[in-house]
């Protein structure tokens, strides 16, 4: 393929209005499995790499992105455009996902995902008509970090589903034997702000690199060391569009032999070459790269915000 236009997800910062003048009804997940008191299941599909839910919000029904890059909910301008209620504060907001120029924030009353309900939530509100044409869906909006945190979060792909456990205070989940499936790993990672960090290694070079559920595919900064850069192979240059219609050329490939620990260790994942140069000014970290739907193609993974912890189901055998 000689040309690819993709939705690349970014950082920048953006100067967005903010306000809490409107209250909204729940969000609400008919597709939702109720496990028990504190877990539920949510099926998704995938569009591209991005991982998609079905909901209904004021009655409307469309899709959702499940971005863990994205610090708040974000709603799609396009479908929720009655912004004169709000109060224009300015404020400074940033997320992994998404280049952004103006937002607006609305409360949400009550988050509700078939049962469970998350009270008092703030919603971005925010023109997403370049990601939404670019993906033909009816995009309402993302679900980010601050609806997911009080959860652990089971992505597993090779189901297209995600499980989310209400945890106590230390990250305890509610209930037991929520998975059927066995533990086999487990690594810890560091939250900056809503971004997941975490320390791997590339041909002995030491790396930090985010993980990002919304990433299409994973990234790696130019300014890295030269000995981990020989282990990424490039195959072509791709033309990439972000959420704001921008377009960019990146050197895209595969990265070869990341390994997080001893044990835990990935096959080449498809990779483009870019600049993070803008995300770690916005995050005043040094992330070396992101990881993103290649990673979670190759490790079925549960997160665990409070304990900074992240926890590994092997796919079957035969089925990747």
């Amino acid at each position: 393929m000689s040309r690819l236009v993709l939705t690349l997800f970014l950082i920048l910062p953006i100067v967005c209005f903010s306000g809490n003048k409107k209250v909204n009804p729940p969000v609400i997940f008919k597709n939702a499995e109720i496990l028990n008191a504190n877990t539920t299941r949510i099926p998704f599909k995938l569009v591209d790499h991005l991982m998609v839910v079905q909901a209904e919000l004021l009655d409307k029904k469309g899709s959702f992105i499940i971005d863990t890059g994205a610090e708040a909910m974000i709603l799609n301008q396009v479908h929720f455009n009655n912004l004169y209620e709000f109060h224009k504060n300015s404020k400074e907001v940033s997320g992994v996902n998404d280049v952004l120029d103006y937002s607006y924030e609305k409360r949400i009353d009550a988050f509700d995902l078939s049962g469970f309900r998350l009270e008092n939530k703030v919603s971005d509100v925010i023109d997403l008509s370049h990601v939404e044409k670019s993906k033909k869906i009816k995009l309402l909006g993302i679900i980010g970090y601050d609806v997911l945190k009080d959860y652990e979060v089971f992505v597993d792909l090779y189901l297209k589903q995600i499980t989310l456990t209400k945890t106590d205070k230390k990250g305890n989940p509610l209930n037991d034997k929520i998975y059927l499936e066995t533990i086999v790993d487990s690594l810890d990672f560091t939250l900056k702000k809503h971004t997941i960090v975490v320390n791997a290694l590339i041909n002995n070079q030491k790396l930090k690199l985010g993980i990002d559920t919304a990433a299409e595919f994973n990234q790696i900064n130019k300014s890295v060391n030269k000995k981990a850069l020989r282990y990424f192979i490039p195959k072509k240059r791709l033309k990439l569009s972000d959420a704001g219609g921008k377009s960019i050329r990146v050197l895209a490939g595969k990265l070869h032999r990341v390994k997080l620990n001893n044990n835990v260790y990935f096959g080449p994942m498809y990779t483009v070459l870019t600049n993070l140069n803008q995300l770690n000014e916005t995050f005043g970290t040094q992330l070396d790269g992101i990881l993103g739907y290649e990673f979670f193609a190759q490790k079925r993974t549960i997160i665990n915000y409070k304990k900074e912890k992240l926890y590994f189901i092997d796919y079957p055998l035969n089925t990747q």
